[in-house]
This record gives C-alpha cells, sequence and structure tokens, in this order.
C-alpha cells in the first residue's frame, strides 16, 4: 500500500520562482527544518511523494530526491489543483489571554478561520506576550495538518480601540456579557445575513472576543458606533480561549449549511 500524500506549505513566491524553466520539471531546495521535518518527523525516504501546498489556493505533488529537493510532478504554473477562497471569510479577532493563544490560533485554523486578529484590549491581562514568528508557524502546521489550501494570515497585534473603532465591513459580532437583551450569536447572525446581499457577505463576518475582564466601555462605544453588533455566546460566562474557540465553530457551521444550501441542484 502507497504512503500517504502528507502535505507541506511552501510559501507562494518560492514556488512562483521556479516557474518559466522550460519543459523539465523543476526541482525544489527545501530549507533545514522543512527537510527536518519530513525526514525526522514525518520519516520520508528518497523517492516519496508528497503533496506541496502554497497557502493561496494551489497544490502540486512532489517526490522527494537525494540532497533534500523535491522534484515536482507539476509545472509550477500548472498545479495539479486550485481552490478558489471561501465565500464569506470569517476573521477571529482576540484580545490576547494570559494563556492558551497557541491554541486558540491552531484550532480557528483547523476550523476555518480566514483571517487572525490579536488585539490589546485595556482590560487584557498585564505582560501579554506576542511571539508572532511562533503563532505564525503554529498557523502554518495547522494549514497543513487539516489539509487546508488557504493559509489564514495572522496580523501584528494592535490596540483593540483603535482597531474595533474603524468601519466594519460585511457583518461584525462583538461578543461581550453583562448586557440585558442581548441576542445570541447565531440568532444575530441569521437576522443580519438575511438582509445581507451577496457583496456584503463576500466583505465576510467577524467575530470579536474580548479580554476575561471584559471589554471597556471606550472599546464597546467604539465598536458599536463602527457598526459592530453587540452579541451573546451563551449565558456562561467563558474565558477569552473558550469563547473564541466555540464561536468559530459556530460562525464556520452556518457558513458551510448556508453555502451547501446555496449550491444549484446536481442535474
Amino acid at each position: 500500500m502507497g504512503r500517504e500524500l502528507r502535505r507541506l506549505l511552501i510559501a507562494p513566491e518560492r514556488i512562483a520562482a521556479l516557474a518559466g524553466g522550460g519543459q523539465e520539471l523543476p526541482w525544489l531546495a527545501l530549507e533545514p527544518q522543512e527537510g527536518h521535518y519530513l525526514e525526522r518527523v514525518l520519516r520520508y525516504r528518497t523517492g516519496d511523494r508528497l503533496a506541496l501546498v502554497d497557502g493561496v489556493g494551489q497544490l502540486w505533488t512532489a517526490v522527494l530526491e537525494p540532497g533534500r529537493r523535491l522534484r515536482l510532478e507539476q509545472a509550477p504554473e500548472s498545479p495539479l489543483r486550485r481552490e478558489a477562497p471561501t465565500t464569506a471569510p470569517l476573521e477571529l479577532a482576540m484580545a490576547i489571554p494570559k494563556r492558551d493563544a497557541d491554541l486558540v490560533w491552531r484550532m480557528a485554523t483547523e476550523l476555518g478561520a480566514d483571517r487572525l486578529q490579536p488585539l490589546l484590549a485595556e482590560r487584557g491581562a498585564p505582560g501579554e506576550r506576542c511571539p508572532l514568528e511562533r503563532w505564525r508557524g503554529i498557523v502554518r502546521e495547522a494549514t497543513e495538518q487539516c489539509e487546508r489550501l488557504w493559509q489564514p494570515p495572522l496580523e501584528s497585534p494592535c490596540g483593540a480601540a483603535s482597531w474595533l473603532g474603524r468601519p466594519a465591513h460585511g457583518i461584525a459580532l462583538l461578543a461581550t456579557t453583562r448586557r440585558d437583551a442581548l441576542p445570541f450569536c447565531s440568532q444575530r447572525l441569521q437576522h443580519l445575513a438575511e438582509g445581507t446581499s451577496d457583496s456584503v457577505l463576500a466583505a465576510g463576518i467577524r467575530l470579536a472576543i474580548g479580554p476575561e475582564g471584559g471589554w471597556s466601555p471606550d472599546e464597546e462605544e467604539r465598536a458599536e458606533a463602527a457598526g459592530w453588533h453587540p452579541v451573546s455566546l451563551g449565558a456562561s460566562i467563558l474565558r477569552t480561549a473558550t469563547a473564541a474557540v466555540g464561536g468559530v465553530a459556530l460562525l464556520a457551521d452556518w457558513r458551510a449549511f448556508r453555502n451547501a444550501s446555496c449550491r444549484p441542484p446536481s442535474p
């Protein structure tokens, strides 16, 4: 039985640089950590095949050759598979918690988030760390593991008040607590989507999760003035990581159901 084709994510510019080499299929030299991953972690050997993805919707197959090189089986400009971006992209903005940020970025990637935005909230954990390179490595690994063709960008952290105060495009949901008559997230999303055009949905669905101390009054006021809709994720007071993962799962499920319902029937 052949080996399962595991995936390796390569930056799109590295694959694009191989284009234009004539008829012969190109070779790609692996970086040290990529070679270590294939040979030491996955136990790949010369002659084994794998899938290459570029994180922007394209996939090739390749063969591991001596000298830690990969020989592509398709031309760089003719991938084996292309995938369009997801309709109604999901964005998770999260106030950086004292712990479990790594877990949230990984799980949000696996669940289908298309963009990740760390926020520095007024009531956030003191001394929160922002190891961007490690976080982006975690997102990369999660993209490979869950076999996505699109890698969600993880943006640089910024202040919550200023970020939430920008004009909100698409459907923007601000998860909050301790307010009377807050609509549930799924209820509010469905109501907003019913009166929303496809062009607005194409701008995406955004979910903002606050710190465990809650959003400050200034942050909430700026967000609502910019078009964010306050919603509840349930009667319980959740930790930031729990709320973020639960919220992304809810939105991803809603999107999957909506996209499946919008497909034309098979002939």
